[in-house]
Protein backbone atom coordinates (compact mmCIF):
# COMPACT_ATOMS: atom_id res chain seq x y z
CA UNK A 1 0.00 0.00 0.00
CA UNK A 2 0.75 3.79 -0.69
CA UNK A 3 -0.83 6.71 0.33
CA UNK A 4 -0.66 10.39 -0.88
CA UNK A 5 -1.73 13.00 1.76
CA UNK A 6 -3.20 16.30 -0.12
CA UNK A 7 -3.60 18.83 3.14
CA UNK A 8 -5.67 21.28 2.94
CA UNK A 9 -9.41 22.56 4.79
CA UNK A 10 -12.34 21.71 3.85
CA UNK A 11 -15.27 23.23 2.71
CA UNK A 12 -16.44 26.28 -0.12
CA UNK A 13 -15.12 28.70 2.18
CA UNK A 14 -10.99 27.29 1.30
CA UNK A 15 -11.77 25.78 -2.06
CA UNK A 16 -10.17 28.15 -3.79
CA UNK A 17 -6.97 28.92 -1.93
CA UNK A 18 -3.44 28.82 -1.56
CA UNK A 19 -3.43 26.65 1.57
CA UNK A 20 -5.45 23.89 -0.57
CA UNK A 21 -2.55 22.97 -3.31
CA UNK A 22 -2.86 19.47 -1.51
CA UNK A 23 -6.62 18.89 -2.24
CA UNK A 24 -6.38 20.33 -5.52
CA UNK A 25 -3.64 17.89 -6.02
CA UNK A 26 -5.70 14.88 -4.46
CA UNK A 27 -8.72 15.93 -6.61
CA UNK A 28 -6.52 15.76 -10.44
CA UNK A 29 -5.28 12.54 -9.60
CA UNK A 30 -8.18 10.98 -8.19
CA UNK A 31 -10.00 11.92 -11.62
CA UNK A 32 -7.46 11.09 -13.79
CA UNK A 33 -7.10 7.62 -12.04
CA UNK A 34 -11.17 7.03 -11.41
CA UNK A 35 -10.29 6.18 -8.14
CA UNK A 36 -13.00 4.67 -6.14
CA UNK A 37 -14.46 6.31 -3.09
CA UNK A 38 -12.67 4.34 0.14
CA UNK A 39 -14.02 4.49 3.72
CA UNK A 40 -14.31 7.59 5.17
CA UNK A 41 -14.44 8.64 8.60
CA UNK A 42 -15.07 11.85 10.13
CA UNK A 43 -11.21 12.77 9.94
CA UNK A 44 -10.49 12.32 6.41
CA UNK A 45 -12.30 11.73 2.60
CA UNK A 46 -9.98 8.36 0.73
CA UNK A 47 -10.43 7.51 -2.66
CA UNK A 48 -8.39 3.76 -3.72
CA UNK A 49 -6.69 3.01 -6.78
CA UNK A 50 -4.26 0.56 -8.39
CA UNK A 51 -1.30 1.83 -10.28
CA UNK A 52 0.68 0.08 -11.76
CA UNK A 53 1.57 -3.42 -9.45
CA UNK A 54 0.42 -0.87 -6.15
CA UNK A 55 -2.59 0.03 -4.32
CA UNK A 56 -2.64 3.51 -4.25
CA UNK A 57 -4.95 5.65 -1.19
CA UNK A 58 -5.46 9.04 -1.95
CA UNK A 59 -6.61 10.99 1.33
CA UNK A 60 -7.61 14.13 2.25
CA UNK A 61 -7.61 15.11 6.06
CA UNK A 62 -11.28 16.83 7.32
CA UNK A 63 -9.55 17.81 10.40
CA UNK A 64 -8.37 21.40 8.95
CA UNK A 65 -4.63 22.18 8.37
CA UNK A 66 -3.08 22.41 11.74
CA UNK A 67 -4.38 19.00 12.80
CA UNK A 68 -3.54 16.64 9.50
CA UNK A 69 -1.76 14.23 11.78
CA UNK A 70 -5.10 13.37 13.62
CA UNK A 71 -6.45 12.92 10.48
CA UNK A 72 -3.00 10.13 9.11
CA UNK A 73 -3.69 8.81 12.91
CA UNK A 74 -7.01 8.05 12.18
CA UNK A 75 -5.92 6.54 9.02
CA UNK A 76 -3.44 4.24 10.23
CA UNK A 77 -5.93 2.87 12.53
CA UNK A 78 -7.38 0.98 9.71
CA UNK A 79 -4.34 0.43 7.13
CA UNK A 80 -1.12 -0.74 7.57
CA UNK A 81 1.07 1.94 6.32
CA UNK A 82 5.22 2.31 6.83
CA UNK A 83 6.51 5.91 6.78
CA UNK A 84 8.56 5.57 3.56
CA UNK A 85 5.25 4.80 1.99
CA UNK A 86 3.92 7.48 2.60
CA UNK A 87 3.91 11.20 0.46
CA UNK A 88 2.53 14.33 1.91
CA UNK A 89 1.37 17.16 -0.67
CA UNK A 90 1.79 20.82 0.66
CA UNK A 91 1.30 24.45 0.20
CA UNK A 92 4.80 26.23 0.37
CA UNK A 93 4.83 30.00 0.64
CA UNK A 94 8.63 30.01 0.04
CA UNK A 95 8.61 28.56 -3.74
CA UNK A 96 7.32 30.87 -6.21
CA UNK A 97 4.16 30.42 -7.44
CA UNK A 98 4.10 27.37 -9.69
CA UNK A 99 7.43 25.84 -8.70
CA UNK A 100 7.52 22.40 -7.11
CA UNK A 101 10.09 20.73 -4.44
CA UNK A 102 10.19 17.06 -3.44
CA UNK A 103 12.31 15.80 -0.35
CA UNK A 104 12.88 12.19 0.74
CA UNK A 105 12.55 14.11 4.30
CA UNK A 106 13.17 16.74 5.71
CA UNK A 107 11.78 19.72 8.31
CA UNK A 108 8.47 21.24 8.34
CA UNK A 109 9.41 24.56 7.26
CA UNK A 110 7.48 25.99 9.80
CA UNK A 111 4.27 24.82 7.72
CA UNK A 112 1.68 23.69 10.71
CA UNK A 113 0.33 21.12 8.40
CA UNK A 114 3.86 19.10 8.41
CA UNK A 115 4.69 19.71 11.57
CA UNK A 116 1.27 17.78 12.95
CA UNK A 117 1.67 15.21 10.34
CA UNK A 118 5.43 14.80 11.98
CA UNK A 119 4.09 14.52 15.69
CA UNK A 120 2.33 11.50 14.82
CA UNK A 121 4.98 9.65 13.10
CA UNK A 122 8.38 8.36 14.21
CA UNK A 123 10.13 11.05 12.71
CA UNK A 124 10.70 12.75 9.60
CA UNK A 125 11.22 10.12 7.45
CA UNK A 126 8.34 10.78 4.61
CA UNK A 127 8.08 12.24 1.15
CA UNK A 128 6.59 15.45 1.05
CA UNK A 129 6.10 17.97 -2.33
CA UNK A 130 5.18 21.02 -1.89
CA UNK A 131 3.84 23.39 -4.27
CA UNK A 132 4.73 27.15 -4.45
CA UNK A 133 2.06 29.38 -3.66
CA UNK A 134 4.00 32.68 -3.43
CA UNK A 135 5.22 34.66 -0.56
CA UNK A 136 3.23 37.02 1.74
CA UNK A 137 4.36 40.64 1.33
CA UNK A 138 5.52 40.18 5.39
CA UNK A 139 5.29 37.88 8.13
CA UNK A 140 2.11 39.81 9.49
CA UNK A 141 0.19 38.69 6.50
CA UNK A 142 0.99 35.09 6.40
CA UNK A 143 -2.20 33.82 7.30
CA UNK A 144 -4.44 35.97 5.62
CA UNK A 145 -2.16 35.37 2.48
CA UNK A 146 -2.70 31.39 2.76
CA UNK A 147 -6.17 31.77 2.83
CA UNK A 148 -6.79 34.03 0.04
CA UNK A 149 -7.52 32.87 -3.34
CA UNK A 150 -4.46 34.21 -5.90
CA UNK A 151 -4.13 38.05 -7.19
CA UNK A 152 -4.37 37.59 -10.66
CA UNK A 153 -4.89 35.54 -13.71
CA UNK A 154 -1.29 35.06 -14.25
CA UNK A 155 -1.03 33.68 -10.43
CA UNK A 156 -3.78 31.47 -11.07
CA UNK A 157 -2.58 29.84 -14.17
CA UNK A 158 0.86 29.28 -12.87
CA UNK A 159 -1.04 27.18 -9.87
CA UNK A 160 -3.21 25.17 -12.13
CA UNK A 161 -0.40 24.58 -14.28
CA UNK A 162 1.68 22.96 -11.08
CA UNK A 163 -1.36 21.21 -9.72
CA UNK A 164 -1.21 19.43 -12.82
CA UNK A 165 2.86 18.62 -12.97
CA UNK A 166 2.63 18.01 -9.10
CA UNK A 167 0.27 15.12 -9.91
CA UNK A 168 2.63 13.85 -12.52
CA UNK A 169 5.39 14.39 -9.87
CA UNK A 170 3.18 12.20 -7.43
CA UNK A 171 2.71 9.36 -10.42
CA UNK A 172 6.40 9.54 -11.03
CA UNK A 173 7.41 9.28 -7.17
CA UNK A 174 4.67 6.01 -7.92
CA UNK A 175 6.48 4.62 -11.42
CA UNK A 176 10.38 5.37 -10.98
CA UNK A 177 10.66 6.09 -7.26
CA UNK A 178 11.51 9.62 -5.55
CA UNK A 179 15.08 10.28 -6.67
CA UNK A 180 13.73 10.35 -10.61
CA UNK A 181 10.99 12.05 -9.51
CA UNK A 182 13.33 14.60 -7.90
CA UNK A 183 15.59 15.34 -10.92
CA UNK A 184 12.20 15.83 -13.10
CA UNK A 185 10.95 18.00 -11.06
CA UNK A 186 12.60 20.31 -8.91
CA UNK A 187 12.89 23.33 -11.20
CA UNK A 188 11.68 26.59 -10.62
CA UNK A 189 8.92 27.95 -12.95
CA UNK A 190 7.61 31.38 -11.41
CA UNK A 191 4.57 33.32 -12.78
CA UNK A 192 7.11 35.23 -15.15
CA UNK A 193 8.63 32.02 -16.62
CA UNK A 194 5.29 31.16 -16.61
CA UNK A 195 3.59 33.68 -18.67
CA UNK A 196 6.17 33.78 -21.09
CA UNK A 197 6.46 30.56 -22.23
Amino acid sequence: MRAVFGLGNPGPRYADTRHNAGFRVIDTLRGRWRAAPDADAPEYRAWRARRGEADVALVQPFTFMNRSGEALEAWRGRHELEPQELLVVVDDVYLPVGSLRMRTEGSSGGHRGLESIERTLPGPGFARLRVGVGAARDAAELREHVLEGFADEAERDAFEAAVERAALAVESWLDEGILAAMNRFNRSIGVEEETQS
